[in-house]
């Protein structure tokens, strides 16, 4: 497959400091590709490169073998682009919003706009104020917008932030139902559960891509060991025995329990008997399926 995207050695400085620190990646035509990190890692930052929208310090980014930065509008009349906060007019109802996006695209055939709303499941509230629609209405709107041009690239960042787990999977159907129309999608997410529905994730901390891989491919390579939840009481007290013991690469709070990562050759009695020496209980102890969570911690300990 052809690449969409080609990202090379790039590099963002603001002043002294380093928002992307020698990024490199491709993503091949019809993937979809998830960039996960904490607020404030460089994941917007690198797409507004990408979009034109800011000059690189360093390094070079292609999307459809243009050049990023010398020639951003053609880059982005081929690109659909979603921000964090949906920019929407609240006073405009939800057909006056997309006809003002479709307008600024050049899209004259109204049909289109019908496909579109009928793509993201709005029909029937086109007479609504966008102030008066839910968070996760306003969220399929904004879809709308980006991919009323019919582009071949899509940007969506942070597109789930702020919306009820039920919405965001919602969504996530949506940016199937995209994909399989012939477009490529770069997401940006902090939230470790959602990186699973992508094809392949890159990883980020404080402007480095620590790892890019599939989900599968990531928890097998980078994760030095093996995952467990245990449940023991008192919990704070059992915690530090875990950290205490030389069988556990890693220890904490998940929740109401603890998870632990271990050598592979760790057994069950080994993590009892470290919560016995600490004076707790363990009353449940089950070795369970890595999550990416566990693998960018495990990537993050290494910088």
């Amino acid at each position: 497959m052809s690449s969409v995207i080609e990202v090379q050695n790039l590099t963002k400085r603001f002043g002294d400091f380093t928002a992307v620190d020698q990024v490199s990646f491709e993503v091949a035509q019809g993937e979809i590709v998830g960039y996960l990190g904490p607020n404030g890692c460089g994941k917007t930052t690198t797409i507004r490169i990408l979009l034109g929208l800011l000059h690189p310090t360093s390094g070079s980014a292609r999307v459809f073998g243009f050049d990023c930065d010398r020639q951003s509008e053609a880059v982005r009349a081929q690109s659909g682009y979603m921000s964090q906060k949906f920019a929407l007019y609240n006073e405009l109802t939800v057909a006056e919003n997309l006809q003002f996006y479709a307008g600024v695209y050049g899209v004259r055939d109204p049909r289109r706009l019908v496909e579109v709303l009928e793509l993201v499941n709005l029909r029937g509230q086109e007479r609504m104020r966008v102030d008066q629609i839910s968070t996760g209405w306003r969220q399929r709107l904004a879809l709308a917008t980006a991919i009323v041009h019919q582009p071949k690239l899509l940007f969506l960042d942070e597109p789930t932030s702020g919306v009820d787990p039920t919405a965001r999977r919602a969504f996530w159907d949506l940016i199937y139902r995209v994909v399989e129309q012939g477009v490529t999608v770069l997401v940006t997410t902090h939230y470790m559960d959602e990186a699973e529905y992508c094809g392949r994730v890159g990883i980020m901390r404080a402007g480095k891509l620590l790892a890019l891989d599939t989900p599968t491919a990531l928890k097998e390579k980078a994760l030095p060991g093996q995952a467990w939840d245990i449940f023991a009481q008192p919990i704070l007290q059992s915690l530090g025995g875990l950290e205490r013991c030389s069988c556990v690469l890693r220890a904490g709070l998940t929740g109401d329990h603890l998870r632990a990562i271990t050598p592979f050759q760790t057994e069950e009695a080994d993590l009892r008997a470290a919560i016995t020496q600490a004076g707790g209980t363990a009353e449940r102890i089950e070795r369970v399926e890595p999550t990416l969570e566990d693998v960018f911690l495990a990537l993050a300990d290494k910088i």
